[in-house]
């Protein structure tokens, strides 16, 4: 997120692409880097915004957090959180406040991490829960280095006001998809695909059909 962003639209954007679906999502949020001037706010906004969601079964309609697809997957994710706490990092949300949420279940509080760096999971590999990692960063090449710092490379979102800004850093980040001022989203006319270890086919738009039909080719030379 650049200094210049939307501040509150921002973090009302990615907290929800950080816990749509309890952050199950091939395409959620879950490493975020935002400009040193604007981290304080942002975590302050996001851990005021989280500590709002309601964890429960997803039949209740007063829920807005239901449970990870299962109890092992849950003690997986909880892993990941514990690495990152014994490494250093911090937790902001009390998971105390989150009644539902008890070990050996599949329900988990959603969870904020600061004071996270690139030697730990959170911010290396996939979660794919409800957990998010925040860092602070200096300027545009700062971000895009540790955007960058990743085998994965499905989706990856700019937050700012300046749309030439967005398209240089577009152009140069490793992803299949790229984002501005948004996260988490499908259009069936553009091609849904990714580099790295995202990178394989290609669904949605005109090119995702061509893969599913089998190219023949004429060579004629006339004489």
């Amino acid at each position: 997120m650049r200094a210049d962003a939307d501040l509150g639209y921002a973090v009302e954007t990615l907290v929800d692409g950080a816990f749509f679906n309890s952050g199950q999502s091939c395409c959620g949020i879950q490493r975020i880097y935002v400009h040193r001037s604007l981290f304080k706010d942002f975590i302050a906004r996001a851990v005021e915004l989280t500590n709002q969601y309601m964890l429960g079964n997803p039949l209740d309609p007063q829920t807005t957090l239901g449970p990870v697809v299962s109890t092992r997957a849950a003690a997986d994710i909880h892993a990941i959180v514990s690495e990152a706490l014994g490494k250093g990092a911090t937790g902001l949300i009390d998971a105390r406040a989150f009644a539902m949420a008890k070990s050996g279940t599949p329900y988990m509080a959603p969870q904020i991490l600061v004071n996270v760096d690139h030697g730990m999971k959170i911010m290396s590999d996939e979660c794919f829960g409800p957990v998010c990692g925040v860092m602070p960063v200096a300027d545009d090449d700062e971000a895009i280095r540790l955007m960058n710092d990743s085998p994965y490379g499905l989706t990856a979102a700019v937050f700012t006001r300046d749309v030439e800004a967005a398209l240089r850093l577009g152009e140069r980040i490793e992803a299949g998809t790229w984002f501005m001022n948004r996260c988490d989203y499908l259009d069936p006319a553009l091609a849904w695909t990714g580099v790295k270890h995202s990178g394989r086919g290609v669904t949605l738009s005109s090119i995702g059909f061509e893969q599913l039909t089998r190219a023949k080719s004429y060579h004629l030379k006339i004489r």
